[in-house]
């Protein structure tokens, strides 16, 4: 399994375009085959913060949904939108369980 989580900062002007194609990616990657959850959130502390949280069976998984359009169109705008460049963190787990 790999996790990964996405942080990127956004100019206040930029804010509700970047959402809006962070929705588009979400939308798009939740039913990606392989793709266990694909969540994204505004920092609560920075509304110009974007995070995304992303589970995936397996690293084929993860390419499939890095090939989606929608993710090509959000790099794209991103160019110029972004006052710091993305931090992105991947994750490879061995083993997960319910939390109780």
């Amino acid at each position: 399994m790999i996790v990964v989580r996405f942080k990127l900062r956004c100019s206040p002007d930029n804010a509700e375009e970047v959402r809006g194609l962070l929705a588009a990616v979400q939308s798009a990657s939740q039913v990606v085959p392989g793709v266990i959850s694909f969540d994204i959130g505004r920092d609560l502390l920075d509304p110009n913060a974007f995070i995304a949280t992303e589970v995936f069976e397996d690293r084929t998984a993860l390419d499939r949904q890095e090939a989606l359009p929608e993710v090509d169109a959000a790099m794209a705008a991103f160019d110029g939108a972004l006052v710091a460049p993305p931090e992105a963190t991947i994750y490879h787990v061995d083993s997960s369980e319910p939390y109780e």
